[in-house]
């Protein structure tokens, strides 16, 4: 988990009201004031002496006064020391880990499905938005490609990737291809590259391009031209992809609600790439991570947390899932629903490799 050193440390009556406050606003998100601290502490402490309490936890940075109300908030900084010290995980039972685990095992060996399952699972169950990056292979061997014709000089692609791992693209030609041209052309592929690591066939293609037209017959340079669309790098080339669901959960939360803010989030969600980069981050740490407000680097992101962790195949991390809602998330609840979602998305994935 990532964490900030505070600069000194809280005696434990602090300790106490800086978990009670955080505990009332995450539950209720209201300004929490002295009078309530009182009322719920259980302790023989005065309202002056919570109120002077306060004062102090506010100099160190822990807590805010919003300029519309006497009670606090907890600031990014109190949240990360609750997360990191005062906070207690609620464990899931069994029957919840079950139910879990049932959902992937709806899904066949189709890796997409069982992210897109995983995602809308964190969303349904968390009520936040859930997101889950697509599996990264280190080793991309081209099992088998065919092309369709379809419409409008478009194609169906279908590729074939280590023998079980199934893509579909639709692409657009500068011209129309016979169904037998196509053939040919998947025919010539698949001899020539099947069972090639992908990054070879690119290698290769790009080394053919190079050759004079008239060295290369007319099944070659069609076979040369639909491969471009298909397996020659790009800008997103090795760029991760994710799957999310339950962006208009966020619309519920008071703090997020406001409609520019939200446009400018699900701008971002729909770019990719600053939740990407964040993302990314995750793929190295061990065990989940949480970014908290400004912790995430991105300005869009302030009022928000992300609890991410990252799940494996074949014992190596090839993405990351988690969640993204505001700063006053139920983390006791989310941290150990993403811990053990991003397990069991692993060991489905691995069942079926």
């Amino acid at each position: 988990m990532m964490s900030t050193q505070n600069d000194e440390p809280l005696n434990e009556r602090s300790q106490q009201l800086l978990k009670l406050l955080v505990e009332h606003y995450i539950r209720d998100g209201q300004p929490v004031g002295s009078r309530t601290l009182s009322r719920d502490m259980g302790l023989n402490l005065s309202a002056a002496t919570i109120r002077n309490v306060m004062a102090d936890l506010e100099e160190l940075g822990f807590v805010t006064s919003p300029h519309t109300s006497a009670g606090r908030v907890p600031t990014d900084k109190g949240y990360r020391f609750f997360v990191d010290t005062l906070l207690k995980y609620q464990p899931l039972d069994d029957e919840k880990i079950a139910a879990i685990q049932s959902r992937f095992g709806e899904h066949t060996a189709d890796h997409k499905a069982l992210v897109a399952a995983a995602s809308q699972m964190l969303s349904s169950v968390t009520r936040l938005a859930g997101v889950v990056t697509l599996p990264r292979q280190s080793h991309s061997a081209l099992s088998q490609i065919e092309f369709v014709p379809l419409s409008d000089n478009r194609v169906l692609v279908i590729m074939v990737v280590n023998g079980r791992e199934v893509q579909n693209r639709i692409v657009q030609l500068e011209r129309h291809y016979s169904a037998e041209e196509l053939r040919r052309a998947s025919n010539y592929l698949n001899q020539e590259f099947g069972g090639k690591e992908l990054s070879a066939v690119r290698e290769h293609l790009l080394n053919q391009l190079k050759e004079t037209r008239e060295s290369l017959n007319q099944v070659m340079l069609d076979a040369i031209h639909l491969a471009q669309h298909v397996v020659m790098p790009s800008s997103t080339s090795g760029r991760m992809e994710y799957v999310i669901a339950g962006e208009t959960n966020l619309m519920s939360f008071a703090e997020l609600s406001n409609v520019e803010k939200l446009r400018r989030l699900f701008e971002a969600f729909t770019q990719q790439r600053d939740i990407l980069h964040l993302l990314d981050l995750s793929l190295k740490a061990d065990g989940v991570q949480i970014f908290i407000g400004q912790e995430s680097g991105y300005t869009i992101l302030d009022d928000c947390s992300v609890v991410t962790a990252p799940y494996t195949l074949d014992q190596e991390v090839v993405g990351v899932l988690g969640v993204i809602g505001p700063t006053r998330m139920a983390y006791e609840r989310i941290i150990p629903i993403v811990d053990i979602t991003a397990k069991l998305l692993g060991s489905a994935l691995n069942s079926r490799a």
